[in-house]
This record gives C-alpha cells, structure tokens and sequence, in this order.
C-alpha cells in the first residue's frame, strides 16, 4: 500500500502592505491540504482575488490575524454573497463558515456591514459565519493544526503556525519583533513573513518588520524557506528583499500575487505490504 501524505499548497491572493497596490490586493492568502481550504485574511481585493482561484463557498475556515481593513475589508462583501448568491451549493445557514479572529471580530464586522442603526441590532452575520474568538489553544481544521499567539502590533493581532504532520507554514501577520514570532517560526517549512519597509533605527516599535528584521527571524528559527509579504506600495520591493537575503542564506523570495506554493514535498511511505 502507498500512502501519501497531503500537500500543503500555498497561494497568494493579495500581498500588498497596508492597502492595495498597483499589481496586488492587499493581504490575502489560501492554504490547502487534503481537500481542505483555509482562507488567511481577507483584505481590499481579495475576494476577487479567491474567485480566481476557488469557490468561495468551498471554504472550510478564514483565520484573521488582526481587523485593520488591508486584512479584513472584504469580509463584508463575503457576506453579502452568503446571505444573497441566488444559487449557493449548499445551506449557508446550516453550514456558517468557522471565522477565526480577534475578539472584538463579530463587532467590527457587523457595524461594518450593517448601513443603519436598525439594521445593526439585527445584522450580527451569526446567519452565516460561526465567529470564534482566538486564544492560546490550539485548533484543528482538517489536517491542519493551527496556533495563534499575539504578536506586536498597535491593536489585537495574532501571528499563526499552521501544521500538518508533515510541513509547517508560520504567518507573522503584521508584528515588530517579538518572542512570539519566534515560537510560531521556529523550524517551519515555509515563513510568511511581513516586511512592509527597508530597516531604518527610527522605525516606529511595534508596528512591522523590515526586510533586515524578517531576514533575522528566518534564521534564528531555522525556518527552511523565507516569503516576504505586505512591502508597502511605497517600498522597494527588491531593496526589501535585498535586506532579508543579508541576514538570511535559505531560499528568500517576494510573495506576488497568484503565485502558489507547495510548502512540503509529497512524501511516500511504504508499508509491509508492499515488500
């Protein structure tokens, strides 16, 4: 018997910092293995972004690392084509997608979503979506086992560990340095970090990383492979990937839209009876 593990498939649906860019949406990503999906963000432009990629209602869950609108801006018009897609696949409203977030998510996208004070006492998406508040606790989603911590950011903000038995994808969402993005780096097949600018001393703290700082991290967590993501229209993208390569020496690269990526190779497995 051949056993196959599943692979773990990455695609970039947006990947400009802090709002859209002229060749990308902003934040968005899809994570896949054994025929499950994981939407990661879902910032100004990527739904259009996941259309082209999937149906939106094969989702099995969407994780938000924090509610600034380049992560989570689209997640009311997502709502809107639950509640109203004359022919969906299936009952949305016996099968409400699972919306991993910070706290106050339910909140902020209700009053986001509702256009009246009257609509907002009875637009609370709970119809549609199964809001769940993210704490230290580890969760499954299919195969993947999926770990937040919270990260250095001027708001609630998480960065994830998503694994599978074999292969590990970390997001550092948007973080300064800190230790936890350290735990969720540490060994991982693939780091999606953030490096929305060129490192300068006078940075604000706690707000992002730098091409220098992500660098950094992939080596101190003896990450395999380094992804940058969110560089901010306004940045050079190859001067910010130029930094990471200076303190990295792994395989280092600037996420662009569409692009896909295996995060492990399949791996086979022979049992005894095939001897």
């Amino acid at each position: 018997m051949i056993w196959h593990s599943p692979t773990v498939l990455l695609t970039i649906l947006g990947c400009s910092g802090s709002l859209p860019g002229p060749q990308s949406p902003a934040s968005g990503y899809l994570v896949e293995a054994d025929g499950y999906r994981i939407g990661l963000e879902l910032g100004n432009g990527v739904l259009a972004s996941l259309q082209a990629h999937c149906d939106p209602f094969s989702l099995d869950a969407l994780l938000f690392s924090h509610l600034h609108p380049d992560h989570c801006a689209d997640f009311t018009t997502l709502a809107v084509m639950r509640r109203y897609h004359t022919h969906p696949p299936h009952d949305t409203t016996k099968r409400r997608l699972p919306v991993h977030g910070p706290s106050e998510a339910p909140r902020r996208f209700a009053r986001a979503y509702a256009e009246s004070a009257d609509e907002l006492r009875t637009a609370d998406l709970t119809d549609v979506f199964d809001f769940r508040s993210l704490t230290p606790e580890p969760f499954r989603v299919g195969p993947f086992h999926i770990t937040a911590a919270r990260v250095d950011h001027p708001c609630e903000a998480y960065g994830f560990r998503i694994a599978t038995e074999n292969a590990v994808l970390a997001f550092t969402g948007d973080s300064g340095p800190c230790d936890a993005l350290h735990g969720l780096a540490d060994g991982a097949d693939v780091l999606l970090s953030e490096a929305t600018w060129t490192h300068a001393d006078n940075r604000p703290p706690g707000t992002h990383l730098s091409g220098v700082q992500a660098g950094e991290l992939a080596t101190a967590a003896g990450a395999a492979r380094l992804i940058l993501t969110h560089v901010a229209p306004w940045t050079a993208p190859e001067a910010v990937l130029a930094e990471a390569q200076s303190r990295f020496t792994g395989p280092t690269e600037l996420a662009r839209q569409g692009e896909k990526y295996t995060v492990d190779d399949p791996v086979i497995r022979l049992t005894s009876d095939d001897s």
